[in-house]
């Protein structure tokens, strides 16, 4: 008897598993948020509208890319840490909010970069272009960092913890100068008013930067990165033109929130990295100075906590601060 009433236990317990997949549904079953913690016409707004069409063909759901500017990024960062992890609330995270600001601001964050996420899949790995309007006399880095030394220059940037931000602060530690800093709500805006002349100079990212510089509106002198960009080969890298050891990269990537199920982290990782193989949003990509640098989720986050620790030292030394 005890048997047999195992075993109707055991039948039971598998109907009702089976009944609760049945009403489980299927993720995806409603659109997705990609929120963007930068204006648009930057490379985080330009990276994350490059996947979200591809992705929501994929997934069966429209992916929708929502900008939250303001705090370099860290608006948009808290919303995602503090949502619910359903898999429907996604960060197309930057450098800035996730890896620089944890040094860069005096108070504590709303968030933790690394408690408070799970990381999905890096996207794409880039370098900024240190761009100048047309109208300042110079042409490489030793006639800006002359210059400099000899009258007041300002640079704008996508806001206060941005790589073009940091870029800068890292630049003005090396060369002996001091530039004035002005922040934007993205690099969208700041490539504007650089075109516009209302600044001298941004460390802009190469998607807002290359179109500006083959129209022939703003001039590119030197590249952030230790190597020189695909790109634009041309242009040679600013530790190669006057300041040795001199490197600042950016990336992005996608990020959900902490306790987000694993079998929708692998769903969206594997989702992304097929879109970032396809050959017209890598030639894309590309087009705007964007490479594209997937991998496994603990890929990702072990980068992450990497560069946490490089970004706390360059802060430091550079005596970057941030209110």
């Amino acid at each position: 008897m005890k048997s047999a009433a195992f075993t109707l236990t055991a039948i039971q317990l598998a109907l009702a598993s089976s009944l609760c997949a049945a009403q489980t549904p299927a993720y995806p079953d409603k659109p997705i948020r990609m929120l963007v913690g930068f204006a648009p016409g930057g490379g985080t707004d330009t990276t994350a509208r490059a996947i979200s069409a591809k992705l929501g063909e994929m997934l069966g759901q429209q992916v929708i890319v929502d900008n939250r500017a303001g705090a370099a990024g860290n608006i948009a960062t808290d919303l995602v840490a503090k949502a619910l992890p359903d898999g429907y609330t996604l960060l197309l995270g930057s450098i800035a909010a996730l890896a620089i600001n944890p040094s860069l601001y005096r108070s504590k964050l709303p968030f933790d970069s690394i408690r408070d996420f799970a990381p999905i899949i890096q996207a794409v790995d880039s370098t900024n272009i240190l761009s100048l309007h047309p109208s300042v006399p110079a042409n490489n880095v030793k006639e800006l960092i002359a210059l400099a030394k000899s009258k007041s220059l300002n640079y704008g940037s996508s806001g206060v913890g941005g790589t073009g931000h940091l870029a800068g602060e890292l630049f003005d530690s090396m060369a002996g100068v001091k530039m004035t800093h002005i922040p934007y709500k993205g690099g969208g805006p700041a490539m504007i008013e650089l075109v516009g002349g209302q600044v001298q100079l941004v460390y802009a990212t190469a998607a807002s930067a290359v179109p500006q510089i083959k129209a022939g509106r703003i001039k590119g002198i030197a590249v952030t990165t230790i190597k020189r960009a695909a790109l634009m080969p041309s242009i040679p890298t600013i530790a190669e033109s006057g300041l040795p050891g001199f490197d600042a990269n950016n990336w992005y990537g996608i990020l959900a929130p902490a306790k987000t199920p694993r079998a929708i982290i692998m769903r969206l990782n594997a989702s992304v990295a097929q879109v970032l193989a396809m050959p017209d949003v890598k030639e894309f990509l590309f087009n705007q100075g964007l490479d594209a640098a997937p991998g496994t989720p603990e890929q990702f986050g072990a980068y992450i906590k990497s560069e946490i620790v490089k970004w706390a030292k360059v802060v430091k030394d550079s005596g970057a601060r941030a209110d």
